[in-house]
């Protein structure tokens, strides 16, 4: 028997208040949560570890008084540590490593008021935008258990789509919350460069490019929690714009008269689904409708030239969690310890020079000055999420053939033969096909979000993209929340749900 069964109809403010007012208890809600673990995890391996003794004994024990208390919550297994809790990252070697300290964040969270009952699926390393691990296996989207919830926050968004919980965490280095969000029929917020913490194990995260938050149905959620998480911790190397006032005030505002720059056309990868194109066209009618003014233009960004800068960082960093994850289980790097989508590109990482990661990084460095100029313009800029609704589960990976390559040079550490072979450039163009807008705004550091304002045919959520600029969270807030009014979505339900 259910404990709580009106749980799915309320966001996690909306159950904070109830268990204020003493109408339902942190522990109904624990429970509640728990048996949608038990019930809807097998079909989406969303959870892969669970905490259930922590979680009932913490929502037994005195709450803090946040704005999240009693909420049940689930921590992306990735960046965010929990203290004597394993942060696999999606690899099989750290999966049994226990974390010695909660992160700032996870701290902030907890001051919050949620309650963590466990922690979700990632992709290894959070490399990819779909979330098919070896050490968990695939994680799977409610609204088609066939496809993909998308990645690298794929667990997270599975988890509140499916109504396990009411919000989740999750991490942005590419697109890893807005990418998901779309995925999932939900709101995706990834905050500006610096506004959250990352200490105190990591300075910072993919040179910068990685912030966490969370994923959530109702846009409030995501104002209040990064009401309660926002600011620099000890010894940041730097941190956003001070933000004044509260976000989540900023929901009862009018966002005013917006110049909107918009555009279709990818900024990398080539092809857009005819369905995207049509959600956008229909988000410009709702633009329209509510008095904002429409620009087609597009930030000035040389698709090939990007691509492949931000995948020369990105192996760096990669090659550079192969080696820490080898050091910390006591291990020498084999190819078997790791999925071969993030060894290849460590490969890569390892054959590339010092002088090819320092221009990769000044040129996105310059990029983002051209980006930032363009921005002035507009208030906003609105693209599609993904170029395509949730694909199927594994049509993303490598090919068998492309895996045995990469086991073969693999045994040899061959990654100047891969380099020699020429596969960066394709493999850049291959990443970004599927995801041709997020990254660039983890470069410039902006604020973007994903808001869930289409369908398919076939009942697949496609999210739209909203980039504001660098420390208005404010402004995108006040947008969203227009539009959830103008659109609701966050009680709309994946079948079977």
């Amino acid at each position: 028997m259910a404990a709580f069964p009106d749980y799915p109809k309320h966001d996690g403010l909306g159950l904070a208040d109830l268990v204020r007012r003493k109408e339902v208890s942190a522990a109904e809600l624990v429970e509640e949560a728990i048996a949608r673990i038990e019930k809807h995890n097998p079909a989406i391996n969303a959870v892969v570890t669970k905490l259930y003794a922590e979680a009932r004994a913490a929502a037994k024990g005195p709450l803090p008084d946040g704005p999240f208390a009693g909420v049940p919550f689930l921590v992306k297994d990735l960046l965010a540590t929990v203290a004597g809790v394993p942060t696999s990252s999606g690899n099989r070697l750290l999966k049994n490593i226990p974390a010695l300290v909660d992160s700032e964040l996870v701290k902030r969270w907890k001051k919050a008021g949620v309650v963590i009952l466990g922690k979700t699926n990632t992709p290894e390393f959070g490399l990819t935008p779909y979330t098919e691990p070896v050490a968990f296996g695939a994680a799977r989207n409610p609204w088609d258990t066939t496809r993909t919830p998308g990645g690298s926050s794929g667990g997270s968004a599975a988890s509140v789509a499916a109504r396990i919980v009411p919000l989740a965490s999750g991490g942005d280095g590419g697109g890893s919350i807005r990418i998901p969000a779309s995925a999932c029929g939900l709101f995706g917020l990834k905050p500006t460069r610096g506004r959250t913490p990352t200490g105190p194990a990591i300075g910072e995260a993919w040179h910068g490019f990685a912030i966490e938050h969370v994923l959530t149905r109702s846009v409030r959620d995501s104002a209040a929690m990064l009401d309660a998480t926002q600011g620099a911790d000890i010894g940041a190397p730097y941190h956003a714009p001070a933000s004044t006032g509260s976000y989540l005030a900023e929901l009862a505002k009018k966002p005013g008269k917006l110049r909107i720059a918009f555009t279709g056309k990818p900024l990398m990868g080539k092809n857009v689904d005819a369905e995207v194109l049509k959600g956008l066209a229909e988000t410009l009618g709702i633009l329209k409708d509510l008095g904002h003014e429409l620009v087609e233009a597009s930030p000035p960004v040389d698709g090939e030239a990007f691509s492949l800068a931000f995948i020369t960082i990105l192996a760096a960093e990669l090659r550079a969690d192969i080696v820490e994850t080898a050091r910390a289980a006591g291990k020498r790097i084999s190819v078997k310890d790791y999925d071969r989508s993030s060894f290849g590109l460590g490969m890569l990482g390892k054959a590339l020079s010092a002088q090819d990661y320092a221009s990769a990084a000044r040129y996105l460095q310059l990029a983002s000055r051209q980006i930032a100029a363009f921005a002035e313009g507009y208030d906003m800029l609105l693209t599609p999420t993904l170029s395509r609704p949730p694909v199927k589960v594994g049509s993303l990976q490598p090919s068998a053939g492309e895996k045995a390559l990469i086991r073969v040079i693999g045994a040899f550490d061959g990654g100047g033969l891969l380099k020699a072979m020429g596969i960066i450039k394709p493999l850049a163009a291959q990443t970004f096909e599927f995801m041709p807008w997020t990254a660039v705004f983890n470069v410039t550091g902006q604020p973007a979000m994903s808001v869930p304002l289409h369908w398919s045919p076939e009942g697949l959520p496609i999210g739209m993209h909203f980039v504001g600029k660098y420390g208005d969270e404010a402004g995108l807030f006040r947008l969203a929340s227009q539009l959830e009014e103008a659109r609701p979505w966050k009680d709309r339900l994946p079948p079977g749900i």
